[in-house]
């Protein structure tokens, strides 16, 4: 057999060869090639927004941002509309505005950019998805998917919820509570999903902004499988204050009750809520601060969602993992390894009937695993660099990296 395997494969070259060999492999064993193929790292922003409401930036010149920074795909999320129909923003006098105005229509040329001047006055009609999102798409490289950030409230709380690859536009849907609007909301995107066949996916937002969402009504909500453990706007408060939790205790605390009510764990995002591209600075909603790595086998809304859903993936402000793999009940993490540059990896979890997490392993180094005893509810792991960010919020100076929490199999 070997003989003639290498004299086939001297007589049809080298990428014969290579297929061959695949094909031998899978012949053998096609659990390996499943393994393989999931090896693929896309990095994603599910919150950001744009001159389609409260940002400061056409879509196209956000989207081109992203995706010349490495990200594989954006959720372009702005409160209560699709960008769809006919919209004009009046751009700013300001000069910062205006110049960055004559860099949009330098871009992008007259025949793209559709702008009247009245005097002093300046509007634009915005590009719609379906004309913008052809511009950057590009096969394993990066997609757009459709989103909205549900806006409701009550009794003056925002109460504020992503929905991701939506097929249209849902109205905030009103309720007697904040549990209700939010239940209201959830159950508006699930609604949708199931009618539509279509994956989607939706998630609470910053839940300190403003106070608005507290950690009982987290645990009251149904259906919901993911929140912001980390949100790079500068007004929501991730670390919470002397008398209420931040997201990453808040977390560990919904797990424990969804777990005891047998409802699915709580994924935790990174996202940016990126509203100001002009200036940079603490005190502003910039872009780049938060973002997902999602481990699946093609770039596809699908495929994400359901990789999101598996909590295939980790949240980070900056930290970059080589390895994350759970296997046998053993948590490895591997964090990519910068000279000069020290990690600190923490293993937290809770013993089946704690009410509570805690540190239950400390590696000062970037490699570590831990094994996930029966006796666990569950497990995450939390990654901390030395490396400051380069534009933090909230005193959130180092970068960080959060797995999803997993149960013993």
């Amino acid at each position: 057999m070997l003989p003639l395997f290498k004299t086939i494969v001297a007589e049809i070259g080298r990428r014969s060869a290579n297929l061959l060999i695949v094909l031998f492999i899978f012949s053998c064993s096609s659990g390996n090639v499943q393994e393989a193929e999931k090896q693929n790292w896309y990095k994603g922003n599910l919150h950001t927004h744009s001159y389609w409401s409260d940002g400061d930036e056409f879509p196209e010149v956000i989207m081109q941002w992203y995706k010349e920074k490495g990200y594989h795909f954006v959720a372009l999320s702005d409160h209560n509309i699709f960008q769809e129909g006919e919209k004009w923003v009046n751009i700013r006098k300001d000069s910062l505005y205006r110049t960055a105005f004559q860099d949009y229509l330098a871009a992008y040329g007259e025949e793209w950019v559709v702008y009247e001047e009245e005097g002093e006055d300046l509007k634009v009609k915005l590009k719609t998805f379906d004309e913008y999102a052809p511009l950057y798409h590009e096969s394993e490289q990066f997609i757009m998917l459709p989103a909205e950030e549900i806006s409701a409230g009550y009794e003056g709380k925002p109460l504020h919820l992503n929905a991701t690859n939506l097929d249209k536009l849902i109205q905030p849907r009103e309720g007697g509570s904040v549990v209700e609007v939010l239940q209201n909301n959830i159950n508006a995107v699930l609604e949708q999903r199931k009618a539509s066949g279509k994956p989607m996916m939706v998630h609470i937002n910053h839940p300190n902004f403003r106070w608005a969402i507290t950690l009982e009504d987290m645990i009251r909500l149904k259906g919901e499988r993911f929140f912001e453990v980390y949100n790079g706007h500068p007004s929501v408060n991730n670390l919470g204050d002397s008398t209420r939790i931040g997201y990453e205790e808040m977390w560990d605390f919904i797990n424990i009750a969804y777990l005891e009510k047998k409802q699915p764990l709580l994924f935790g995002l990174a996202t940016d809520d990126s509203h100001s591209y002009h200036e940079q600075s603490s005190k502003l909603a910039n872009a780049g601060r938060g973002w997902v790595m999602v481990q699946t086998d093609t770039l596809s809304p699908a495929s994400l969602i359901h990789a999101l859903e598996q909590g295939d993936f980790y949240a980070s402000t900056g930290v970059a993992l080589e390895t994350l793999n759970y296997t046998n009940n053993t948590l490895q993490v591997v964090a990519q390894a910068k000279e000069g540059v020290n990690y600190t990896l923490e293993f937290i979890g809770c013993e089946k009937g704690e009410k509570e997490t805690r540190v239950l392993k400390t590696v000062q180094g970037n490699s570590a695993e831990f094994e996930v005893g029966q006796d666990m509810l569950f497990v995450r792991c939390k990654i901390t660099s030395s490396e400051p960010q380069p534009n933090p919020v909230e005193n959130m100076t180092n970068q960080l990296a959060w797995t999803q929490p997993v149960q013993p199999e």
